[in-house]
């Protein structure tokens, strides 16, 4: 595919034969957005995974220390009490019955679903729908739980899930090109150090084989795990 003018200029700053510390990486990823608008930066990691292994398929979530920077919609599928906590806390939505029939009428108007574990039977009825779209709870991401005051708060200030592509990828948003480069990198590390600590023991020689920054449509940094923390 043709690149654009403005692409071809601002991959011209990035040298595709040095790998960056984590700093220089952010720096770079906001000098290199060829959008208008407030770009994603997004961080990918390339992992020595098989995640047709079940432990070796990584899933979870995570708070970032800054946020996305973007306006999440939060609905929460919950019986009469669990609802309302739901909606003082900022929920977009929140019911049980009514809901659920809404989204198999088609609706999906939403980023983040949050269940109640005794919601979750009926939710099954909905796997074919949410589950291709990665909307389904998950009690690994923190989306099935009785406490859906706290999981709709953390969601809101730039709670982020992330798991295994099936090649062994990790992609997953870290901010906005209007975030400061240090805030970038400080969301960045938060990843990486959760990907150190879940590392599976399983796994044989390098863990992280690449790892990746870039903007919406913009070029691909690569960053030296050795230099990730500078």
């Amino acid at each position: 595919m043709k690149k654009g003018k403005r692409y071809l200029e601002a991959a011209k700053l990035v040298d595709k034969t040095v790998k960056y510390s984590g700093l220089e990486a952010t720096e770079l990823a906001k000098k290199t957005s060829v959008t208008k608008f407030d770009a994603t930066v997004e961080v990918a990691f390339r992992l020595n995974v098989d995640p047709r292994k079940a432990d070796q398929n990584l899933r979870g979530a995570i708070s970032l220390p800054h946020g996305t920077g973007k306006s999440v919609k939060v609905i929460v599928v919950a019986k009469s009490d669990k609802a309302k906590e739901a909606l003082a806390a900022g929920a977009d939505a929140a019911g049980d019955t009514e809901l659920i029939e809404k989204i198999s009428g088609g609706w999906l108007d939403f980023d983040v679903m949050v269940a109640t574990p005794d919601m979750m039977a009926q939710l099954g009825k909905l796997g074919r729908v949410l589950g291709p779209k990665g909307l389904m709870p998950n009690p690994k991401t923190g989306t099935v739980t009785l406490d859906v005051a706290k999981a709709v708060q953390e969601i809101k200030a730039g709670k982020i899930e992330y798991r295994t592509d099936k090649v062994g990828n990790i992609h997953a948003p870290i901010g906005k090109t209007s975030f400061d480069a240090a805030k970038l990198h400080e969301n960045m590390l938060a990843l990486y150090n959760q990907l150190m600590r879940i590392k599976p023991a399983t796994v044989k020689g390098t863990y992280i084989k690449n790892i990746t920054v870039s903007t919406t449509m913009g070029p691909g940094i690569h960053v030296d795990e050795n230099k990730i923390k500078n």
